[in-house]
């Protein structure tokens, strides 16, 4: 197993989109790392834009950096909440800061861009918020994933393949 031994954290809150958690979350497990699942409130039950549950293992309030191998942030609308949480915002940046994995998706860079992970970084995005990525500093790309250090960002679900082989392999030093 590639990620064996290694912890990824997964920011859930409400209207994920579902294939932005659950196929990087599987996808994660499958490669042998530990994923927890983060969220407003330990053992909470968070429904995506469709109503498919995911539960919070651990809350943004009580969690650091130690022991983590990287983070990813799914798109949807959850996004919009995560980033209204100064301890996941803290979380994000301080993994940034560590050189660990920073994985977005969709609408997943509007936690870095709150996170000041971005500037001066090549990222891509859902184009509704191309904007917001390049007024945070980041230098965008319309491009199924792109690999800037230790920050990996995709567009879409369809670009999910892509997106978890480039975050893998970031986890993975490669």
């Amino acid at each position: 197993m590639e990620l064996s031994g290694k912890r990824i954290a997964v920011l859930v809150d409400q209207a994920y989109q579902e294939m932005e958690v659950w196929y990087p979350l599987y996808r994660f497990l499958e490669a042998g790392a530990e994923v927890v699942t983060i969220g407003p409130a330990a053992g909470q039950v968070i429904q995506s834009k469709l109503g498919y549950p995911v539960k919070a293992d651990r809350a943004y309030s009580e969690v650091t950096t130690e022991g983590f191998d990287g983070v990813l942030c799914p798109g949807g609308w959850a996004p919009d909440y995560i980033r209204r949480s100064e301890a996941a915002i803290r979380f994000v940046s301080d993994l940034g800061k560590q050189g660990k994995l920073l994985a977005a998706i969709c609408h997943g860079p509007w936690v870095l861009c709150s996170a000041d992970a971005i500037r001066g970084r090549r990222v891509t995005c859902f184009h509704s918020i191309k904007t917001d990525v390049i007024n945070a500093g980041g230098v965008y790309e319309d491009a199924e994933v792109v690999v800037d250090g230790h920050i990996v960002t995709s567009r879409k679900p369809e670009d999910l393949p892509a997106f978890m082989r480039a975050s893998i392999a970031v986890v993975l030093g490669k």
